[in-house]
């Protein structure tokens, strides 16, 4: 059995659980090491406090399974078979009696998976166990980090082919299709999230979609995305300025990139995690901005583009050595535009680390 899931399975005796059920891909991914999208079949990780666990997966996967590296008991079952009947029959096999305690990723598990549950025993009641799981995800390894560096370099290698096809006339989402293209060519696959390219005042929404809006003097031009590197993610926003800035759009952003940088240098272990969102919270406030910072200072990253800690003014967990989360402020004017600055941390014992090194100096593209 791998540290990770031993881990887990010693954090979790002391719930007093009959078993955890272990859905969420991620979460089977982080402590197998198989991936894989089951889409509506089941994929589930069934650990117990003294027994074997057992990983039950559509027939089709098992061989995938077995080449991820997964050594324990495996089951496989196909379209035309229940995977519940096999679960029973390892329930059983393992002792376990008619009354039982589960523990479940709360956020994560279905109702119809739920009542599947209930279905397994006389006497049914829930824990979460979710908690737990994303401790031990929010401290990386070595190996971890390893990954989410390459995944920054190549996010960096994104915003750098992005920027050049800045021109008047070019369209979002024709820059998004080359920028994609580039990724390729150099070996990825995956992007963590729908890419993003926003021009002029559609850059005042944080969340905008793009389209065929053409780029114009003026605009400003915001690129979210990231890519997936081995199962791990990134996350970069970069705001250039086509051709000429205002007086208003230099301010705003000379605010934003002030209170990027004031939270990656005052994050440091013990910190309050609210406390850093208020960090740069404070810095567009003071310069009359606060109203227009509409979110949170970013996210945990990993496995997932959005996982714990969720960097929000009103978290009172602290920040730990090994934690790899998101600096990402903004200011967004309805009608005028919007600047997003976003970098990738990675919080040692002596600071901040950033994993994403793209320039973030105001950039007139000429």
């Amino acid at each position: 059995m791998n540290h990770r899931l031993t881990k887990l399975i010693n954090e979790i005796k002391q719930l007093d659980f009959s078993f955890g059920f272990v859905s969420d891909p991620m979460s089977i991914f982080y402590l197998t090491g198989f991936r894989s999208n089951p889409h509506e079949r089941l994929l589930a990780l069934f650990v117990f406090p003294e027994a074997a666990p057992f990983l039950i997966c559509p027939a089709m996967e098992k061989t995938d399974a077995r080449a991820s590296g997964w050594e324990g008991e495996l089951i496989g079952y196909g379209d035309h078979e229940d995977p519940w009947t096999f679960v029973k029959q390892q329930l059983e096999s393992r002792g376990l009696s008619k009354t039982l305690k589960i523990g479940v990723e709360s956020s994560h598990i279905t109702y119809s998976r739920v009542e599947k549950l209930e279905q397994l025993g006389e006497s049914v009641s829930f824990i979460t166990i979710e908690p737990v799981l994303n401790s031990l995800r929010t401290i990386k390894d070595p190996s971890e980090i390893e990954k989410l560096q390459q995944a920054a370099k190549m996010a960096d290698f994104a915003i750098e082919v992005g920027a050049s096809l800045i021109k008047k006339g070019k369209s979002e989402q024709s820059i998004i299709a080359e920028i994609e293209y580039s990724l390729k060519k150099r070996g990825i696959s995956e992007m963590s999230f729908s890419t993003m390219v926003l021009a002029g005042d559609k850059t005042a929404s944080p969340h905008g979609k793009p389209d065929d809006r053409q780029i114009r003097e003026g605009d400003f031009v915001l690129f979210d995305l990231g890519v997936i590197v081995d199962g791990y993610c990134s996350d970069i926003t970069r705001t250039f300025v086509y051709k000429h800035a205002s007086e208003k759009q230099e301010e705003i952003y000379q605010t934003v990139l002030e209170a990027e940088r004031a939270a990656i240098k005052q994050a440091i272990p013990g910190m309050r995690i609210g406390d850093l969102d208020l960090v740069a919270r404070s810095v567009i406030e003071n310069k009359g901005y606060g109203d227009y910072f509409s979110h949170r200072l970013g996210h945990g990253l990993g496995l997932s583009i959005h996982e714990a800690p969720s960097m929000s003014h009103d978290n009172d967990s602290l920040l730990k050595e090994g934690m790899v989360f998101t600096v990402e402020p903004g200011i967004y004017i309805p009608e005028v535009g919007g600047v997003r600055i976003e970098d990738d941390v990675y919080l040692t014992k002596e600071g901040a680390l950033t994993l994403t090194q793209f320039p973030k100096e105001l950039t007139v593209i000429s």
